[in-house]
């Protein structure tokens, strides 16, 4: 079975292919697992997942890859899916823009809203890895920094209020005088230390090697500030990219309608998660990780029709041995 999508759901049903014996890998373009919470919101804590009163993003996924690793999956990170074919042996091959060909059974596509692009920012369009990023993945890499967020979302106030602690200084700079970001985060950001810039934008980015300082333009003119790192946080575009073109039925230009037993159009290809369509679709990982389960077993019958659908209960299996 290969898993297109290394998110929270394509981590469960990676561990849920191995339980029903089946080999598996998993393909996602990012260069870590965990998929968008890894990538843009791994220290904000989640409330609704089943069993935690709260869980970080990184610990959400680092939980996930330790069930999955009960099991051999084998992981290719790094690399976009980007062609689907079927043989005439009910064999399909996967390739990915890396040349790497994938040959499996069934497909289980579990992309979320697909390979997403952050939005740049054109004042630091030559300082990406010297400074610049669009994502923190660790709060303590910037420990003693000073650090511009720039963006007026839940993404930049939820790093700006996580590196407060940690940073030397954090200034926030917003374009307009109105936040995107949930009122709460807002309330946080303006009774924290952070100091707030609205109306303004980042329009250079100074220094050697590494970043020294940025020139922050607002109506009262130009101001600079120390920086040692500027976290980009203007949102991102999503697509389904080349999915698109493998015959599969798609709704609204990002989704795909899949029936109860989370098939697609085309037999053998399943999904879960954000990235399914049906009638009552409720977008949150709490429910992809039942649509994982649930594509999984349906695929697992679909690969060996002898057996059976369900597939008994996790806590009458033998446990490994440590």
């Amino acid at each position: 079975m290969l898993i297109v999508g290394a998110g929270p759901v394509g981590l469960y049903a990676a561990y849920y292919a191995g339980f029903r014996g089946l080999s598996a890998a998993v393909v996602d373009s990012l260069p870590e697992a965990g998929g968008q919470v890894t990538a843009m919101y791994p220290e904000k804590p989640i409330y609704d997942i089943a069993g935690f009163p709260a869980v970080k993003g990184r610990d959400l996924v680092a939980g996930l890859l330790a069930q999955a690793a009960r099991f051999d999956v084998a992981f290719v990170l790094g690399e976009a899916a980007q062609t689907l074919e079927l043989d005439q042996d009910g064999m399909f091959t996967v390739s990915t823009a890396a040349g790497t060909r994938i040959r499996c059974r069934a497909v289980v596509i579990s992309g979320g809203i697909g390979t997403f692009t952050p939005r740049p920012l054109p004042a630091g369009d030559d300082w990406l890895g010297r400074g610049l990023s669009y994502f923190v993945p660790s709060l303590e890499a910037h420990a003693g920094q000073d650090v511009v967020v720039v963006g007026g979302g839940d993404s930049a106030c939820d790093w700006a209020l996580g590196l407060e602690p940690i940073a030397r200084s954090v200034t926030l700079v917003h374009r307009r005088t109105a936040f995107r970001a949930h009122a709460h985060s807002v309330a946080q950001l303006t009774a924290s230390t952070v100091e707030v810039v609205t109306e303004a934008q980042v329009t250079a980015v100074h220094g050697g090697e590494r970043m020294e300082r940025v020139d922050i333009t607002g109506p009262e003119g130009v101001v600079v500030r120390p920086a040692q790192a500027v976290v980009a946080a203007l949102g991102f575009t999503a697509s389904l990219g080349p999915i698109r073109r493998w015959g599969i039925e798609v709704t609204g230009n990002r989704y795909l309608p899949v029936n109860t037993t989370m098939a697609t159009s085309l037999p053998g290809v399943f999904a879960a998660g954000e990235i399914t369509d049906y009638t009552g679709k409720v977008r949150l990982i709490s429910v992809g990780f039942g649509e994982a389960a649930t594509a999984v077993n349906n695929a697992a019958v679909l690969i060996r029709p002898d057996e059976q659908l369900f597939p008994g209960h996790s806590s009458d299996a033998v446990p490994a041995l440590a």
